[in-house]
């Protein structure tokens, strides 16, 4: 595609080159996060471009899939190899041919178009590659940080994170654990997630869903969509629900998701037998209808510890749910207690269950709570604001660099 032009008397659009790389499904948030701020950057203003893997014709890849598409985009196939999420240094940087030809492309490209930003996720290869190449071209990076920064990270990544010249948390918490473990405060510009309204229409599927599930109209209907893995607090919110169970033996619980390590799910199925609940939790697996799942529901939960951001909860609140969740993590940034939904302390699973039972039982309740939460999320969290928040950014360096240089 051709680079985009600015209109007459306008200053020359920022030129951004983005590097995503991965290429297994299913496309993952920081990926889809990027996607977004990509496809609603002012093309007028900025000269996006993106390196990725398109893959083979007959099965592309979910970046590519989710780029490819996007107007005034202009879109550079590399290959850096295998995935690697925690090689060592050396073993990122060899690779193979490819991943040195695909370097030396973007580096030429870098200077050529004079590309004044070379922003990633941090994916760890992606990350290290993309900081190397602004430092052989002389040009920023950024790295847009999806997660808590913690000592599990691996070596590229923490390298990555330590040498980038900008880093972008996803929320004001994720900033707090950069800048308490050493990374500097001027070097830190959070960037709230958004996501798009248009696929978010509250009560679309409800009958539908509970239909294909026998759920009769008045069952209460709790969800929780995540990867399920011990954080999210799947565990926990079966438990709660046990005790939602006594007082309400109609409720249902939808645990949307695939799992992220092997056996959890065995783990939850023979908890949720433990307990009773077998006629209760329905396991759905992974769906790629949520908004469909989540019209169904009358409540959404997820008591997830240290959430970096939750774009599952900005999701819940633009179908209207009120949200059950932890007083912990970003969580409190998306989710306003007592305004869009209830947080409870990390541990109390009383209080959890309190949470639940005091929306199922008050239907005025969930209405006001789901009503505020849609309007949280249109003034807060929208694709449209965090791209414009995102080139603020840009703004911002360019005229740092200048009064710099």
């Amino acid at each position: 595609m051709n680079s985009p032009r600015p209109p007459a008397g306008h200053s020359a659009p920022i030129p951004v080159l983005f590097v995503h790389t991965a290429t297994q499904p299913p496309l993952g948030a920081d990926t889809w996060v990027q996607a977004q701020i990509i496809a609603h950057l002012d093309k007028a203003t900025h000269e996006v471009h993106v390196a990725c893997v398109p893959g083979p014709k007959d099965a592309p890849t979910p970046t590519f899939q989710a780029l490819v598409e996007l107007r005034d985009v202009n879109i550079h196939a590399v290959d850096f190899g295998p995935e690697r999420s925690a090689g060592g240094l050396r073993q990122t940087l060899v690779g193979s041919l490819p991943a040195f030809s695909s370097a030396l492309r973007l580096a030429k490209l870098i200077r050529a178009r004079d590309v004044k930003f070379v922003h990633t996720t941090d994916r760890p290869r992606d990350a290290l590659m993309s900081v190397l190449l602004a430092k052989i071209t002389r040009t920023t990076s950024i790295v847009h940080v999806h997660v808590g920064y913690g000592e599990w990270m691996s070596h590229p990544l923490k390298w990555a994170l330590r040498n980038a010249d900008v880093l972008v948390p996803v929320s004001v918490f994720v900033g707090e654990t950069l800048r308490d473990s050493g990374h500097r405060t001027e070097r830190i510009h959070p960037v709230l997630n958004g996501i798009d309204l248009a696929y978010w229409t509250p009560g679309v599927g409800r009958a539908e869903i509970r239909k294909e599930f026998a759920i009769a109209d008045d069952a209460p209907v709790i969800l929780t969509a995540c990867r399920l893995f011990p954080a999210k607090g799947p565990g926990e919110l079966i438990k709660a629900v046990g005790r939602v169970v006594t007082r309400h033996p109609h409720v249902r619980l939808f645990v949307v998701g695939g799992e992220m390590v092997g056996g959890y799910r065995a783990e939850l199925e023979s908890l949720t037998k433990e307990l009773g609940l077998e006629a209760n939790v329905i396991f759905t697996g992974r769906r790629p209808d949520m908004p469909r799942l989540l019209a169904a529901a009358d409540v959404f939960a997820m008591p997830s510890t240290e959430e970096p951001f939750g774009l599952v909860f900005a999701e819940a609140m633009a179908m209207k749910l009120p949200v059950v969740a932890l007083d912990n993590g970003g969580t409190p940034e998306v989710v306003e207690h007592d305004v869009t939904g209830l947080l409870s302390s990390v541990g109390s699973l009383e209080q959890l269950a309190t949470n639940l039972l005091a929306l199922i039982e008050d239907p005025a309740l969930r209405t006001r709570m789901g009503t505020a939460g849609r309007r949280r999320v249109e003034a807060l969290f929208t694709t449209e604001l965090q791209a414009r928040n995102m080139a603020e950014v840009y703004l911002r360096l360019g005229s740092l660099r200048a009064v710099a240089g």
